[in-house]
């Protein structure tokens, strides 16, 4: 993939899939949230969120590689 698809497709994925999946992060939090009755406990809670801070961007650091380099 070239540099200039690559910006592209870095820039649709922030403003698209970003935002999707915040949405799709804070509903999975409020189920388990649901689930156990308010907060989920903390063996639970700490791995959830590491999880999810790190999974929204596995399957696209090819994409985002390289991207902030100069020409």
């Amino acid at each position: 993939m070239d540099r200039k698809t690559r910006k592209r497709w870095s820039l649709i994925l922030l403003v698209v899939w970003l935002p999707a999946y915040l949405v799709l992060a804070w509903w999975l939090l409020a189920w388990v949230g649901d689930l156990y009755g308010g907060r989920p406990p903390g063996w639970l809670e700490l791995p959830l969120y590491v999880v999810l801070a790190f999974a929204w961007a596995v399957p696209f650091r090819r994409v985002f590689s390289g991207t902030g380099r100069g020409e």
